[in-house]
């Protein structure tokens, strides 16, 4: 025997497990972020150990951990537990195993769930008998969930792509489809000379309905394309519910004739919403054709809108028409689908529109939903940010500020009034809300007047917000300043009170 076999020999004598164990405990006895514990078993009885800092992880003392029964077991979370229990008894009965890492959740004693890792390792016999467990536990909560959120996010990658592929194909054929028609009746155009006037309107109108459609198609594709890539950027502004929902039906009035059908609106002329109004024509419009071309002739379409709560405006577009059956309701509004029927005159669809409309819907960030029943119509419930009637006052003088607030509050009560010190503050509304009209002092500290309108018009260069300036002393060099800025009405500050509700309430009702 060589010295360097005996020297191993004779470590491998004096070697105890308890040794390493209690090197082990004192050394994880400093560390916050895990635990380390141990089992002893000798004959029939077990000794246990765990570091004191399992408290910090699990919200329970070694001593509370030790009297549950099963340990440790008893606070793994329920939907892991099986799968703990079963891989850790495969383990222990596998006697070619020495070591084996778990990751599961536990309850902690706040009631909080938590995500851990837990390395065990044990010391058998000769004979394969298990005489020493010792683990190490450390929280990975963090780690887990970034995981999990990778997990989704692949998941969700994978359906889209699936998604895409499919949208892709049925693209091709709805793009394709309508030339085969197309060609087909302008070849007959071409090549029979002899057909009727008749057949030859027949014929025209044919291409003309396949190429109107197309083209919609294209255009609602283009749209899609260009919110989903952010290339249409949304430009909100104060509007009018009713007058915008009166411009679109004055658009499809023709269809609406042509089948007899009603069009009844209910919104109130003070009701406000703040949106793109082109995008926003086009969900409205998208909406009520749709409510004609599933509507037999003599029906009634119903439009309501109504405050929703203190963000939003409710919409809702009511017809007496088809409705949709329960195997179609889950195509709706999903572009891979391209769901779409024909009306109850054969009016044909492109199956984007209400993709589209959602789109726009979430882009405004609000939620569109449906009711429909087969035989007894549909409607469609939208909800889109909401305007309310505002005066915002910027008056640097605490008294005057307070004197003009009391008088516009009791002057103009459908108007909530914001009264600010100086322009930052100002501006700062501006951006979440848009008022109903501007009065601003001229004179302001850190900004005057002429310099907040002027950062006023670079957002608002239509000049969609009214503003009333008030100077102390009115010259003609500050009056052509405010109008070169868009400003009319440039009152001084010695104006009598009720002229100046006199003019507050002529800007209202050229505004509204």
């Amino acid at each position: 025997m060589n010295d360097t076999q005996a020297t191993r020999e004779k470590n491998e004598l004096t070697f105890r497990p308890e040794i390493m164990l209690e090197s082990l405990r004192h050394f994880f006895s400093g560390i916050k972020d895990c635990f380390f514990w141990s089992v002893h078993k000798v004959d029939e009885k077990e000794e246990v150990f765990y570091t004191d800092n399992i408290t910090g992880i699990t919200g329970y003392s070694a001593d509370e951990i030790k009297h549950f029964p099963g340990r440790g077991t008893a606070i793994i979370f329920e939907e892991d537990l099986q799968r703990v229990k079963k891989t850790f008894s495969d383990f222990i009965n596998d006697p070619a195993k020495n070591h084996i890492t778990l990751i599961y959740r536990i309850v902690k004693k706040d009631k909080s769930v938590i995500w851990i890792k837990e390395s065990v390792s044990v010391t058998r016999a000769p004979e394969g008998k298990i005489c020493w467990f010792y683990g190490i536990v450390t929280e990975v909560s963090d780690i887990k969930e970034e995981e999990i959120t990778l997990q989704k996010a692949l998941e969700n990658f994978k359906q889209l792509n699936a998604s895409k592929d499919r949208f892709i194909s049925m693209l091709s054929h709805d793009l394709r489809a309508p030339f085969t028609s197309i060609l087909g009746f302008s070849e007959i155009l071409i090549n029979e000379p002899n057909l009727s006037k008749d057949e030859r309107l027949e014929y025209l109108n044919y291409i003309n309905d396949s190429s109107q459609n197309q083209l919609q198609l294209i255009n609602y594709l283009l749209d899609w394309s260009r919110l989903q890539t952010g290339r249409i950027k949304i430009e909100p502004q104060r509007l009018n519910a009713q007058s915008i929902v009166f411009n679109c039906i004055s658009s499809l009035t023709g269809n609406a004739i042509r089948k007899n059908i009603e069009i009844k609106v209910h919104i109130k002329d003070s009701l406000y919403i703040q949106v793109d109004e082109r995008l926003l024509t086009q969900v409205i419009t998208n909406l009520i054709s749709n409510a004609i071309k599933f509507s037999p002739d003599g029906k009634s379409i119903y439009i309501y809108a109504n405050v929703f709560n203190d963000k939003f405006v409710e919409f809702i577009v009511k017809d007496e028409g088809l409705g949709i059956s329960e195997a179609n309701k889950s195509k709706l509004f999903k572009i891979e689908k391209m769901f779409s029927t024909e009306g109850t005159k054969g009016e044909r669809g492109t199956g984007l529109g209400l993709s589209l409309v959602k789109e726009i819907i979430e882009k405004h960030g609000g939620e569109i939903w449906f009711y429909s029943e087969l035989g007894q119509g549909s409607e469609f419930h939208f909800t889109i940010p909401s305007s309310p009637n505002m005066i915002l006052l910027l008056e640097s003088d605490n008294i005057d500020r307070e004197k003009f607030q009391t008088s516009i509050e009791a002057n103009f009560p459908a108007f909530r009034v914001a009264g600010v010190k100086n322009g930052y503050e100002a501006l700062s509304i501006i951006f979440e809300q848009l008022p109903s009209l501007i009065v601003v002092d001229d004179e302001m500290p850190l900004m005057t007047g002429i310099q907040f309108v002027h950062a006023v018009r670079k957002e608002d260069k239509g000049n969609r917000i009214p503003i009333i300036a008030v100077v102390r002393e009115l010259n003609e060099e500050i009056k052509r300043e405010y109008q070169s800025l868009g400003i009319n009405i440039i009152l001084q500050k010695s104006i009598d009170q009720d002229l100046f509700n006199e003019k507050i309430q002529s800007v209202l009702e050229y505004t509204f």
